[in-house]
């Protein structure tokens, strides 16, 4: 597959996560209870918290129960270096079980629900790779072959697993949705006109219907039997939004909206009407709602901080900080612990100040 990472796909990278942040919402993560243990080569902030430093450009985590292990996309350095890494770790120490390295830039993962497969966005190409779960072997690409205006591929960024599919977001100025199956990587539809840049993907069986987030601040409600647009949300306050990420309390049929740059705010969606009942203010990249605790957990990169709060009150139960910028979540199936990518900045030359790391928050 051919990858050429010229300066300028570095700054259309750079553009793309700075901008969005790669961390959108995935299903619950698979995982067993497991006991604290605290890594030898991890870095022990308090009582609750792990973390190590593990390379550059990490960005959304999958957990496989059949491989029994954290998955962590890395694009690897923006500056001179083609291709990227999948790492696999132990979930409870945060020890590396085993690398993929890969000749395209792997962003957001996404499980097959039997655990036997991660899937994974090589957004810069734009198209998506197939993993072996266990060996971490790249089993099957695809690539969309649409191209950007300025000739390049639509990046692909995020990727959801739904009934056998594969709902991959395409980030252009006017987005589309591709509709892939997940056994054959045979794109199955096209849903165009989905906004500028698609970012976060959901599914709810509430109302079984997949949303959709795009950059200019709507909710795309999709039925995915016609993969028709049915409507499409928006806070219908006169602010502008970049709509990022992505999470559902499917008991009270609240959808959680995360803005990082335009609003500021975390926007909760009514979905039986479609109004936002509830605007919680400051910046949000990653969002996650746990259902076994009631609660909802925010990264925030501007203040390096992850909150979390009671998702009833929307009060800030507990926050923790960090010495770079907290950006994917995860939450463990057992719901008792919460997974953060931690991310170092940008130089002007594409080069970071450092190597990004990965923190395990046991949660109280």
């Amino acid at each position: 597959m051919k990858s050429l990472f010229s300066p300028r796909k570095a700054a259309v990278a750079l553009a793309i996560v700075t901008a969005f942040s790669l961390s959108a919402c995935q299903a619950p993560a698979k995982q067993a209870t497991v006991p604290v243990v605290a890594p030898a080569a991890a870095k022990t902030v308090d009582a609750q918290i792990s973390q190590r430093t593990l390379g550059d450009g990490l960005y959304e985590m999958a957990y496989s129960a059949e491989g029994n292990a954290l998955y962590v996309a890395s694009t690897q350095s923006f500056k001179d270096v083609n291709g990227g890494i999948i790492y696999r770790l132990d979930p409870t120490t945060l020890a590396t079980k085993g690398e993929t390295h890969t000749d395209l830039k792997n962003f957001a993962l996404a499980e097959d629900p039997d655990g036997s497969v991660i899937y994974t966005t090589n957004t810069l190409d734009g198209g998506i790779s197939k993993i072996d779960a266990k060996s971490g072997k790249v089993l099957q690409r695809m690539n969309f072959n649409e191209k950007a205006k300025d000739g390049d591929p639509i990046p692909a960024r995020e990727i959801y697993w739904h009934a056998g599919a594969l709902y991959v977001g395409g980030v252009a100025d006017s987005g589309v949705i591709w509709v892939v199956d997940a056994k054959t990587l045979k794109l199955k539809k096209r849903i165009p006109k989905a906004g500028k840049w698609v970012t976060g993907i959901i599914y709810s069986s509430v109302t079984d219907r997949i949303y959709a987030a795009n950059g200019g601040g709507e909710v795309l409600v999709i039925n995915p039997h016609s993969h028709k647009i049915e409507k499409r949300w928006t806070a219908n306050d006169g602010k502008s939004y970049l709509f990022l990420n992505l999470a559902e309390d499917p008991a009270t049929g609240r959808l959680f909206v995360t803005d990082d740059s335009k609003g500021k705010a975390t926007l909760v969606f009514d979905e039986r009407t479609g109004k936002v009942i509830k605007r919680i203010e400051g910046d949000a990249l990653g969002i996650k709602f746990n259902a076994k605790r009631n609660e909802i957990y925010l990264s925030q990169r501007e203040s390096k901080k992850v909150l979390q709060l009671d998702a009833t009150t929307y009060a800030v139960k507990n926050s923790w900080s960090f010495d770079t910028r907290p950006n994917s979540l995860l939450v463990s199936q057992d719901g008792q612990t919460l997974y953060v990518t931690l991310k170092q900045d940008f130089n002007k030359d594409s080069s970071t100040k450092g190597q990004d790391g990965i923190a395990r928050i046991v949660l109280k």
